[in-house]
């Protein structure tokens, strides 16, 4: 039987899609190449235990009484009663630069304003014009790219404070070298500053098995290991896809969350690389399992801590493997009211190269002894801002490019897609629409919220 839309990966912009889909309609089917759902934001066993990918926290939090806030809109257009889930916020997260430059912010929108003023005491005015530039933009209304580096020094004037701004929103959701659209800056700013982060309060498994089972209630179906090899057209329009068993699956609709490369790539076409086409941006995640109670004293209190040691902040593709002086500390188990477990994590982040570790992987060998040095130069570059912990770690793993590319299918595993985003989600064809990073929407929310806004603009209308 013909499917009336297939979804093309099993991540949350596909979940959340196939959910608000299978509302109207059940007959929907999502192919996920891989065993598990999730894809940026998964799970996998060692020492029977489960260790998450992707999530360190997440954005958009809002109280349940904000109506208008993306989370909110989100559970109403998924029909999920927000009590499925045990959010905790975080207790307090930090931006430290160099030379002890800090400013600490939380769920609570005041505790930022106040930093800025204690260690800019000239910026306030500036900031409070910043603010209303911000609360009155429109990040989703289609116009060229605006350099938000550029409007930021214009208002702001002051580098510091502009890299302090900026260095959470870019590794939280940049695909733009030292720089972010004025669009995706506004949505970030919003969604970490001004809304919050949290988590729930089980595992992203918990997450993942109540949407998919809200979905199967529906009626939808999924299949995991199923690969799409070919998506098969006629004309202007989409009539099916093809899996790498050859079997042929006809529909009426298709949307594709593997990214905008990736999809053109399943009909055989590619976007030109010229000498203006800028390069994606890699990261490598290293995970360090220690007992709680050897956690660092200085990390007690902090959610997630941001760090810039160099000179400058730099935010593009580094000369080496990996660009350890800056990147994100984050401590999965410390948000408020959560249960301190026996082990806890210690998770960090770093721009990676991932030519250079593609190189390296030519020799399997070569490969992960650059992977066991770089983990040690991570960890010693953190415990030099929080503190010692190495001795007592009961577990550690990292993850390179070529890991993230390997397990998710994202082109050269830039976990935030293409740097042009296509708001839309048309991409040339009446039936075949893009969700998901290369849609433009951030964050865990605005991922599922990309995949729901594609159904409800380009589908639901025409069913």
């Amino acid at each position: 039987m013909p499917a009336s839309l297939v979804i093309i990966g099993g991540g949350l912009s596909g979940l959340a899609a196939a959910i608000r889909f299978a509302r109207f309609n059940p007959n929907v089917l999502i192919l996920e190449q891989h065993s598990r759902i999730g894809g940026l934001n998964s799970y996998y066993y060692r020492n029977n235990r489960l260790f998450e990918t992707g999530l360190h926290a997440i954005t958009n939090f809002a109280s349940p009484g904000d109506k208008r806030a993306p989370l909110n809109r989100l559970f109403r257009q998924l029909k999920l009663k927000r009590d499925l889930f045990d959010f905790h916020e975080q207790i307090e997260s930090e931006i430290i630069f160099t030379g002890n430059t800090s400013l600490r912010f939380s769920n609570d929108f005041d505790l930022l304003r106040s930093e800025i003023e204690t260690a800019f005491p000239s910026a306030g005015p500036d900031f409070d014009r910043l603010l209303s530039l911000i609360n009155e933009y429109d990040p989703f209304a289609p116009r060229p790219f605006v350099s938000a580096r550029q409007i930021l020094g214009e208002y702001l004037n002051n580098p510091l404070l502009v890299d302090m701004l900026l260095c959470p929103l870019m590794y939280y959701g940049s695909s733009v070298i030292n720089d972010m659209d004025l669009g995706q800056f506004v949505i970030m700013f919003r969604a970490i500053f001004q809304e919050g982060m949290f988590r729930p309060g089980g595992t992203i498994k918990d997450l993942l098995d109540v949407l998919l089972a809200s979905y199967q209630n529906y009626g939808g179906k999924i299949r995991l290991k199923s690969s799409v090899s070919r998506i098969l057209r006629k004309g202007n329009k989409v009539v099916g896809v093809e899996l790498d068993s050859g079997e042929v699956i006809n529909c009426e609709f298709v949307i594709s969350t593997i990214g905008y490369e990736e999809t053109l790539a399943l009909y055989g076409e590619s976007i030109p690389v010229t000498e203006n086409t800028q390069p994606r941006l890699g990261f490598m995640e290293s995970i360090f399992e220690v007992p709680v109670t050897a956690l660092p004293p200085a990390s007690s209190n902090r959610t997630i801590i941001f760090f810039n040691q160099g000179s400058r902040f730099l935010y593009q593709p580094p000369e080496n493997v990996v660009h350890f002086a800056s990147g994100v500390i984050c401590f999965p188990s410390h948000f408020q009211d959560l249960p301190l477990p026996a082990t806890a994590e210690i998770r960090t982040t770093h721009l990676a190269n991932y030519q250079l570790w593609h190189d390296l992987s030519q020799d399997r060998s070569t490969y992960l002894a650059a992977k066991l040095a770089a983990r040690a130069t991570s960890r010693k570059t953190v415990e030099e801002i929080i503190g010692q912990f190495s001795s007592h770690i009961l577990y550690e793993d990292t993850f390179t490019p070529l890991t993230i590319e390997r397990y998710t299918g994202k082109k050269e595993g830039a976990i935030y897609g293409r740097p042009e985003k296509i708001k839309n989600g048309v991409i040339g064809h009446e039936n075949l629409f893009l969700a998901g990073t290369d849609q433009g929407f951030l964050g865990i929310v605005g991922s599922m919220l990309s995949g729901v806004s594609m159904v409800n603009q380009h589908i639901l209308p025409k069913i």
